[in-house]
């Protein structure tokens, strides 16, 4: 099943912008196609690799930068932004 997913990063830190620089690099490493904008960044893939990528990063997010909040809309198919 593919999976589409607009999700947001907002560190509790004054200093995110380089929080929020990460995230996005690490999704950018993984497998998954990844389309960051001004307000959030969007994914697109298969679920279980998604949802395995996100949860890797999200941890990964808490572990090094401590708090923050994640908010996320996911949509079950390819909504990938026409070329």
């Amino acid at each position: 099943m593919y999976l589409s997913v607009q999700i947001s990063h907002y560190p509790l830190q004054d200093d995110y912008k380089p929080c929020i620089k990460q995230v996005i690099e690490r999704l950018k490493s993984s497998e998954l196609e990844v389309h960051p904008n001004r307000m959030s960044t969007q994914v697109f893939g298969e679920f279980d690799d998604v949802m395995r990528v996100l949860s890797e990063t999200m941890k990964w997010s808490f572990e090094t930068h401590g708090k923050a909040v994640f908010t996320a809309n996911f949509l079950e198919g390819d909504r990938r932004p026409a070329d």
